[in-house]
């Protein structure tokens, strides 16, 4: 992994201690038996990714790594073998048809039960100014109303692009970060 990946993986890490610094469960909640559970939802694209080269499990999913450790969070994987061993260009080519057309990819197995879960991050990299559109198949699976929701991305300057305020829009019920 390159110095650019670690660094990028970090202030990532330290973004989403920011939004949820509580790693601990409250010794409140704790005593009523009500702990919180936490679960990472993520997408992951393995393989040649700008500027840090060919990586074996991709960036977003060392995040959600990191955020499963600091957090106790469970972890479920969104996995489509659509984009396996593409090129970057070839992928970003891709992936711009699939958001311009709102392609919904499927994803494989089935959405994870939400209903043990009260926080929810969502991560994923930046695919043409939001999460790939694998992403909003699953998204089209959950209910997320009532839970904390809180995004996440990896990216090469884009910030959280359009993602927040995509989460937004299709979970409006959803408490957020």
């Amino acid at each position: 992994m390159s110095i650019k990946s670690i660094i990028i993986a970090i202030a990532a890490m330290f973004v989403v201690v920011g939004c949820n610094g509580q790693s601990k469960p409250n010794v409140k909640q704790q005593k009523q038996g009500k702990m919180k559970k936490s679960i990472v939802i993520f997408f992951s694209h393995a393989g040649e990714n700008y500027a840090v080269g060919d990586i074996k499990v991709g960036n977003t999913k060392i995040v959600a790594d990191y955020v499963s450790e600091l957090t106790g969070a469970d972890q479920y994987e969104i996995v489509t073998h659509k984009y396996d061993g593409m090129a970057y260009t070839p992928l970003t080519k891709l992936a711009k048809e699939e958001t311009q057309n709102g392609e919904l990819p499927p994803y494989e197995g089935k959405a994870p039960d939400l209903a043990q879960y009260d926080t929810v991050f969502i991560g994923g990299p930046i695919w043409w100014g939001t999460y790939p559109q694998v992403m909003f198949t699953l998204f089209g699976d959950i209910n997320l109303d009532g839970k904390t929701v809180i995004p996440f991305t990896t990216h090469e300057g884009s910030g959280l692009a359009s993602c927040v305020s995509d989460v937004k829009e299709r979970y409006g019920a959803a408490k957020r970060h």
